[in-house]
């Protein structure tokens, strides 16, 4: 780069030597000083001439549309303005294959909880749709560490929960909560996460207890029901006033929700707790064994291959009603989602009807408790029933055009979440006249807001998945 031509150089040259020689000897230790001045005046440093101010430009950022169907798809704008459509469609399947790898992988089932400053969405005094056994905070629980902690997968991350884009992905689709009261305890979670944003409205209830209900949001034209059915099969619950043990018939599915099938988009399926309790269980018509009924002279079994009986007749009964009712022309059988959620552990100190307690006030640490016994048998049948169906609806469902299963895998996050459970604050300020005898303990469900809203959290992406 060369030094641009300066109008005043020889003037300036001249100045120089006439000032110089008279004043060399007298002044020539800073006579160097003015030289260097007059010559870095007059001697300015050049630039290149620029008719306009230079705009510095990034290189063109990825335009990134999201949707969600199997997982996060992108659409790159091209930075060559030559590059054909062709040529960018295949671009976009490149990177939408990269992303639907990385949201296989995954796993949000493995990880640990950490403490988080930020305040749950919603509380339960605000939210209409809390059980009063499931409002911890308002009945009197003096400690609110409990809400303050968020589950952390070990090799990714699990955004939080977002309102509008869960009624986005349902938008005009009906999702059935079908089993027992932790089916219950889940959907109310749901509910209150999704009414900070819209309302919905109660528009069906029957049963004791509520036990049958349906919420409609107009907003999105969304609907979610709740189906009382906690061994999925035909039974008869045991009571307090009659039969102290349940009966289950294993290869009957119970129509109470089976019929509605045809109507829903979504099922996610919850259960296990019942059948730890006393039950005969009947297969083909037959007494097929009992659990802990002592009076019958029958067959003594353990309760996990019932377990494992009721599952796979319910998993089966989904797929076959949907294939009958595509080959029947039924206009509303358009395909299911169907998820199961994985056993989620009690926490009593004890014998739950033996004045067991569950008493902490943080989470267990990963190296504190390990998923081992009754809880992860459960869970590993869950997770195997799945996956038979799972293959037998990719091998069936080309009628339907899909039938989907997949397992909701809570059971592990679940394990470490000792003090989230109502307690004995199941009932309002239960030591409010002193501390009594026997106070009875929840130690299943979840408080509201609590760790409970992680399972939706996980839900909320396994929806982005399939959209």
């Amino acid at each position: 780069m060369g030094i641009a031509t300066n109008p005043f150089k020889d003037q300036s040259l001249c100045l120089i030597k006439r000032i110089l020689p008279l004043t060399l000897y007298a002044l020539l230790p800073i006579a160097l000083l003015p030289t260097a001045l007059l010559c870095l005046h007059f001697y300015p440093l050049s630039f290149p001439p620029s008719s306009s101010p230079q705009t510095h430009h990034l290189p063109h950022s990825n335009s990134i549309t999201i949707t969600y169907h199997s997982s996060l798809s992108s659409s790159s704008s091209s930075p060559s303005s030559s590059r054909s459509s062709t040529t960018n469609s295949s671009s976009t399947e490149k990177e939408k294959a990269y992303y639907d790898d990385e949201e296989n992988q995954c796993d949000y089932s493995n990880g640990e909880w950490v403490s988080d400053n930020i305040s749950p969405l919603y509380n339960a005094t605000t939210c209409g749709t809390v059980k009063e056994t499931e409002k911890c905070t308002p009945n009197g629980r003096p400690d609110s560490g409990y809400l303050y902690w968020r589950w952390k997968p070990s090799q990714c991350n699990l955004p939080r929960f977002d309102p509008n884009i869960f009624l986005q992905l349902v938008r005009n689709k009906h999702i059935a909560f079908l089993g027992d009261s932790l089916a219950r305890n889940q959907l109310e979670s749901l509910l209150c996460m999704l009414s900070t944003i819209s309302t919905p409205n109660l528009v069906y209830r029957n049963g004791e207890d509520n036990k049958f209900r349906r919420w409609h949001f107009p907003s999105h034209n969304s609907s979610f029901s709740l189906y009382w059915s906690p061994f999925l099969v035909q039974g008869v619950e045991r009571s307090n006033n009659g039969q102290y043990y349940n009966t289950m018939y294993l290869d009957h599915v119970n129509e109470r929700w089976a019929r509605d099938i045809g109507n829903w988009d979504m099922i996610v399926i919850s259960f296990g707790h019942w059948f730890l309790l006393p039950s005969i269980y009947y297969e083909g018509g037959k007494i097929l064994g009992s659990l802990n009924v002592a009076e019958f002279n029958h067959t003594q079994i353990d309760f996990y291959d019932p377990l494992r009986k009721a599952l796979r007749t319910t998993l089966n009964s989904i797929i076959e009603r949907k294939l009958t009712g595509g080959r029947n022309g039924n206009s509303n059988n358009n395909g299911v989602d169907v998820i199961v959620k994985t056993f989620s552990p009690a926490h009593f100190e004890g014998d739950w009807d033996k004045a067991g307690t569950c008493s902490m006030t943080r989470p267990y640490k990963e190296e504190e408790k390990k998923l081992e016994g009754m809880d992860a048998e459960i869970r590993k049948i869950e997770m195997e029933e799945v996956t038979i169906a799972k293959e037998k609806g990719n091998n069936e469902s080309g009628l339907l055009g899909f039938i989907r299963f997949e397992a909701l895998d809570v059971t592990k996050l679940a394990l470490l979440r000792p003090d989230g459970h109502a307690g004995p604050y199941m009932y309002p300020f239960p030591f409010s006249e002193g501390v009594p005898e026997h106070v009875q303990n929840d130690c299943v469900h979840w408080c509201l807001p609590g760790p409970i809203d992680t399972w939706n959290e996980i839900f909320l992406e396994m929806i982005k998945k399939w959209k």
